[in-house]
């Protein structure tokens, strides 16, 4: 810990970026990997997680990513090219500035780095073990068909040999240094480490399950390999990569992950139930609002926190599927919203209240983007049981972060478990309101006030008081404060607007 302190305590004293990446390794030196393990056993382990290495680079990466997909300005004297208008309706391509420049899912992915190609043909071999264990239609389930522990098993097979073939070859033979004797460990490679997240990318073979947890492991997935120099291009800057990353790879896997649930009817794990945000995911909210930000013009202009660009859809056109549907080939908010109208029937402000509630917020994508990012810190990255299961290695590592501030007491602190949760039947996927007790171990949730639509959407549009919605009552109004250039001091930029102020 005492390198690691003065290396802290050192670039305290350097200036900080205002908007930092995640860092790389150096090839050069040698690295412990670490066999990824379970950390989280009780609630109150969460405080720890909190101040991780893990969780400030896990942040960190998410900032990264979504600043990557604002839409920039052309500055003067730019020699950019002027962009082709985003596509989509016949009204949203006549509003288009042609001096700012969008970013969508429809753009060529055959300019992408070849590491981002590669994992995309992972993906796709992941996806046709799908069609080596087809479900038993006739078992009569609701949830969970048997046969995904067939897909799974089959992808725990070949995990080795695909990683081998699909991740660039310097990235497996990182310099690796012998573990010390006393930790019982022998050579760990970085395959280990990646091998880790990626099978906890799918779902669970236990609980039969797919959720916000899953799609964290993904994520962390490729922020191992962003690590350890895979995406690295001189001929690219940071931005540019990042946003093949959003667009190349996790959109494809998302879709991949869409056709596991479906295929399997995997159970949402970790669920709120009808008052979470979705049932699985919640990556393609964050990324796709970001999207549709009001454009930045420079590099050290923080990301907006209201405003739409000009020819973006309304929040408030994802209620209504021939407003939606023409976006979602563009957009990962939409493409995320096509999905769920594709699977449920009904009207929307019934099934989706909380996307409904974020319908009704009037002052543009800014806003929504600010929200979805401290919401998916206080609903995933706070709540046991979301990452209970999350695996610590070297490269998100459960050390403490010199430079993190201690953990506020909020809500979600306050309602963690005391004791280990149940394993198999039903610990992980347990709502996060539901009491211990009795001779089953739990009691039911208590039915929750559905917020009516005109409500609803009055609560969405900015007053914090107004509404019983989750969306704006269990958000914290104030996070830790760490030092400049951490991922704590990012809420100071990013602050929901409809926080109460103190």
């Amino acid at each position: 810990m005492e390198p690691r302190a003065m290396a802290a305590s050192a670039a305290q004293r350097r200036p900080s970026p205002l908007h930092p990446k995640l860092e790389r390794l150096d090839p050069a030196k040698p690295h412990t990997f670490i066999r990824p393990t379970k950390r989280i056993i009780e609630g109150s382990d969460m405080s720890h997680f909190l101040t991780s290495g893990a969780y400030r680079d896990i942040m960190l990466f998410i900032f990264q990513l979504n600043r990557s997909l604002c839409p920039r300005k052309k500055t003067a004297g730019s020699s950019a090219p002027t962009p082709t208008p985003t596509p989509g309706p016949p009204r949203a391509r006549a509003r288009a500035d042609p001096n700012v420049q969008t970013f969508t899912l429809s753009a060529g992915r055959n300019s992408d780095i070849e590491p981002i190609k590669k994992l995309r043909e992972l993906l796709k071999k992941v996806d046709a073990i799908i069609d080596e264990a087809p479900p038993d239609k006739n078992a009569g389930r609701r949830f969970g068909y048997a046969q995904f522990r067939d897909f799974y098993a089959l992808l725990e097979q070949r995990a080795d040999s695909l990683l081998k073939e699909y991740l660039p070859q310097h990235v497996l033979g990182f310099s690796t240094q012998q573990q010390p004797p006393e930790s019982g460990e022998g050579r760990v490679g970085p395959m280990e480490e990646l091998k880790a997240y990626f099978l906890g990318s799918w779902g669970s073979q236990q609980r039969l399950d797919y959720g916000t947890g899953h799609e964290l492991s993904f994520l962390v997935f490729l922020g191992c390999l962003y690590k350890l120099g895979a995406f690295q291009d001189d001929s690219r800057d940071t931005d540019e990569i990042s946003r093949s990353i959003v667009f190349g790879v996790i959109e494809p896997y998302l879709k991949v992950a869409r056709r596991l649930i479906l295929t399997y009817m995997l159970e949402p794990a970790g669920s709120h139930g009808v008052w979470g945000l979705d049932d699985h995911s919640f990556m393609p909210y964050i990324f796709g609002s970001a999207q549709l930000t009001r454009p930045i013009s420079s590099e050290t202009e923080p990301m907006p926190l209201e405003g739409s660009v000009a020819g973006a859809p309304k929040p408030s056109d994802v209620v209504k599927v021939e407003l939606a549907n023409p976006h979602k080939e563009e957009n990962m908010y939409f493409s995320a919203i096509g999905f769920i109208n594709d699977v449920k029937t009904g009207p929307f402000w019934e099934h989706s209240p909380m996307l409904f509630d974020i319908s009704g917020i009037t002052d543009g994508w800014g806003k929504v983007n600010k929200g979805m990012l401290k919401m998916y810190d206080a609903e995933v990255l706070h709540k046991f049981p979301v990452v209970q299961h999350f695996p610590f290695g070297s490269l998100f590592s459960w050390e403490a972060d010199p430079a993190a501030a201690k953990p506020e007491r909020t809500v979600h602190m306050a309602q963690q478990p005391t004791a280990t949760l149940p394993q198999g039947g039903g610990g992980g996927t347990r709502t996060p309101w539901a009491q211990t007790g009795g001779t089953t171990g739990g009691i039911a949730a208590p039915m929750l006030p559905r917020n009516p639509p005109a409500a609803a959407a009055a609560a969405a549009a900015g007053d914090a008081g107004a509404s019983s919605g989750r969306f704006v009552s269990d958000v914290p109004s104030t996070f830790p404060q760490g030092d400049p250039g951490t991922a704590s001091a990012q809420y100071s930029i990013t602050a929901a607007p409809w926080a109460k102020k103190k």
